[in-house]
């Protein structure tokens, strides 16, 4: 068996594509490799088995940890349910590919991306989304590609393309653009407080690279002699059509001016105009004068009905500059924000209103042994803020199963987690993980960006001392030919009759995170950039609301918080810490009923209700870890006698041995008979030997009235930065 090998030189890397070796029976693959990053992608289409009104597109990514020479955790010792990051990138790939494949089109298509290695400085992801363009492309599936992705990053004031995941953490951008020949289709971005102008023109600079590996894709069609499917939309009977603009457009024009209902009730009145022209049908059916068979009539009448309810909203729009509630189109709906509504044992609460959309958010302080560890192809290994977002079908006034959460819910709080982080203390500040979870209990539209503004609320009253405070808003689009109107804080009827889905959410210094889907084939960058010019009014009047109702951390934390203390020790001294067998700091958990955590740099955390408990552990700790030197004096306390001396406490947690014939300057024949267990004697340090053991020693030193001996000053710990 031989495949046919190609390859591509973008931004001085070489991009190796092995075509017709793997999966032959799919309908296309790739298998796509940069550097030691592999990944065999698919693309398969099987005809379609019922009629519906949607393209049934499954995009899957999938991580193998043999990618990066690991096995599995857990009992199984092999993959399970995909890890979060994996959906992510599923989601990743679908958002540019769905808009890209004829609307008409109602063929069950899969993409299936599986990353079989894994180098680091080679991230996969925007790998998997070009590798799903050139495998649809190879399987001859119409599509309005090609289609290819980059990340962009910012490293001090320069621009690079795809860096590795450690300019990624390094850098102050981190942004994929996704674009098709007409323009761009998809934006998934973090950003550290980035203006609205750098990132423009970071988005520029990622299009003008789209559009060189869109040119080799089309090249490589050439080599392969492969000839690209244009797609054309079949003929239909435009008899239903006809007869639903002809009886439904006066009644529906009506309702959408009525801009005081409303949302169920323009849902209702519009459902009673269908439900009349379905009875109108019917009765016409003996004539053939409206030729849909009975069985179909409900399917085909509800989607050329939203297809007539769509254009007539937007020629609305375009025409008029009218929103069905009335807004202009720069106009934020009503805002209503409150924090701590919930009692303090939820340590902090929030609620935030736009519109009928309701969100609320509820932080939770962790200690940093509830850091979730991830076990996927990412070298991060834990995450210390997780945002988690919910969904349940009450918020939409629906009635469905609630089960665990979908790729949306999965994607939505992934976004809103990326908006906050950039305005987050450090740990060396603040030790806490932060778990922000967000209940939408009511959705018409911009739940993501709701859940941005109800966790900046909730993190304040939580006490979380953020650096500034996050909000963001959804704009929407309306193209009609040239026509174009850029729509603030969109609306459900607005998302899913618009064109543009485009999320941006930030600080008053810059953006944090974007997030832009398409439903057309693209839009040019000066389109782009006016929206999120736009947006940006719309930010600050939202942060203005938001901190009417808290403007600052609350002064104090939740007394059903754990109280934190966070100190640095020499890095060589956490052996000495944790002790033998970790009996060391075991006994100090259970003397001061604490929970305390030692990274590897040396960052010591205690966890505790009682805030004493917490500072006599770091007494201990500081204790173990103070350096003493020869010839020091502490005054200590008898913890033990053993035949041939007797042992001191010197310091919280560490002793050393009075040899017995260091206890006197006359012969002494038992140790009893000069200290007892309890006793507080004067020591001095005689010799610290090779074992680090410490010798002490009571001779020459006055006791009981004599020369007094302050207790020394414990060498100063490192402070934190």
């Amino acid at each position: 068996m031989e495949g046919q090998n190609k390859s591509i030189t973008f931004d001085g890397r070489e991009i190796r594509l092995t075509t017709g070796l793997y999966a032959p029976q799919a309908n296309g693959s790739v298998m796509i490799e940069c550097g030691d990053t592999s990944l065999l992608v698919t693309a398969t289409k099987t005809a379609k088995k019922e009629v519906g009104d949607f393209l049934p597109l499954i995009c899957d990514y999938e991580e193998k940890l043999y990618a990066a020479g690991r096995i599995p955790g857990g009992f199984m010792r092999r993959e399970g349910r995909p890890p979060e990051r994996a959906t992510l990138i599923s989601r990743l790939i679908d958002r540019p590919m769905r808009p890209l494949f004829p609307s008409w089109m109602r063929d069950e298509i899969q993409i299936v991306a599986s990353c079989l290695s894994l180098d680091e400085r080679v991230p996969a992801d925007v790998l998997a989304v070009t590798g799903a363009s050139i495998a649809t492309l190879i399987g001859e599936i119409p599509f309005y590609g090609p289609m290819a992705a980059v990340r962009v990053g910012l490293i001090g004031d320069d621009f690079i393309l795809n860096p590795s995941y450690r300019e990624i953490e390094k850098g102050d951008l981190d942004i994929v653009v996704a674009g098709s020949p007409d323009g761009i289709v998809m934006i998934e971005a973090g950003a550290n407080q980035l203006s609205e102008q750098d990132t423009i023109e970071a988005i520029d600079f990622g299009y003008e690279a789209v559009t060189e590996l869109i040119k080799s894709q089309e090249d490589l069609l050439k080599d392969l002699g492969i000839k690209q499917i244009k797609p054309s939309e079949p003929e239909e009977d435009k008899t239903l059509p006809t007869f639903l603009e002809k009886n439904c457009t006066k009644s529906i024009e009506l309702v959408l001016k009525k801009f005081d209902l409303s949302k169920d009730e323009r849902d209702l009145e519009l459902e009673k105009i269908k439900i009349d022209a379905q009875e109108k049908i019917d009765s016409l059916k003996d004539d053939n004068q409206v030729k849909v068979l009975t069985s179909e009539n409900e399917k085909l009448i509800h989607s050329d009905f939203k297809k007539l309810t769509k254009k007539l909203m937007r020629s609305q729009i375009i025409n008029d500059g009218k929103r069905v509630d009335g807004r202009e189109l720069d106009e934020v709906r009503r805002i209503t924000a409150s924090a701590g509504i919930l009692p303090k044992r939820v340590h902090g609460s929030a609620l935030f209103q736009r519109g009928l959309t309701q969100v609320l958010s509820t932080t939770t302080l962790g200690t940093p042994s509830d850091a979730q560890e991830m076990d996927d192809l990412n070298p991060s290994t834990e995450k210390t803020y997780l945002h988690h977002y919910n969904f349940p079908p009450y918020s939409v006034g629906e009635t469905r199963p609630m089960r665990t959460p979908g790729r949306r819910e999965i994607g939505h709080g992934a976004l809103a987690e990326r908006a906050i982080i950039p305005v987050l203390p450090g740990k060396e500040t603040f030790p806490y993980v932060l778990r922000v979870v967000s209940e939408v209990l009511s959705s018409n539209g911009s739940t993501s960006m709701g859940s941005v503004c109800g966790s900046t609320l909730s993190l304040l009253d939580a006490g979380v001392p953020l650096k500034a405070p996050v909000s963001g808003t959804a704009m929407g689009l309306i193209k009609e030919g040239k026509e174009v109107r850029i729509l603030t804080d969109i609306q459900g009827i607005e998302d899913f009759l618009g064109d543009m889905d485009f999320k941006v959410a930030g600080t008053d210094k810059g953006i944090t995170a974007l997030q832009m889907d398409m439903k057309i084939t693209g839009l040019t960058v000066s389109i782009i950039s006016d929206a999120i010019k736009k947006a940006r009014p719309a930010r600050i009047h939202i942060l203005e609301k938001m901190q009417d109702a808290i403007d600052k951390p609350q002064e104090s934390l939740s007394p059903h918080a754990p109280r934190l203390l966070s100190f640095r020790i020499d890095p060589e001294l956490i052996g000495t810490v944790i002790g033998p067998g970790g009996r060391t700091i075991k006994g100090i958990t259970e003397r001061t009923n604490t929970k305390i955590d030692i990274e590897d740099g040396g960052i010591v955390t205690i966890a505790s209700h009682d805030g004493a408990a917490a500072e006599e552990a770091q007494k201990i700790i500081e204790g173990l870890t103070r350096k003493v030197h020869e010839g020091e004096i502490f005054s200590g306390v008898v913890t033990r006698i053993i035949p041939i001396g007797a042992f001191v406490e010197i310091l919280p947690g560490k002793e050393g041995m009075v040899h017995i014939s260091q206890l006197s300057e006359a012969r002494v024949e038992r140790v009893e008979d000069v200290v007892r267990q309890g006793d507080e004697v004067a020591v001095r340090v005689r010799e610290i030997d090779s074992r680090g053991r410490i010798n002490l020693t009571l001779r020459g030193v006055a006791q009981n009235g004599g020369m007094s001996y302050p207790e020394p000053t414990p060498t100063p710990v490192a402070p934190l930065n």
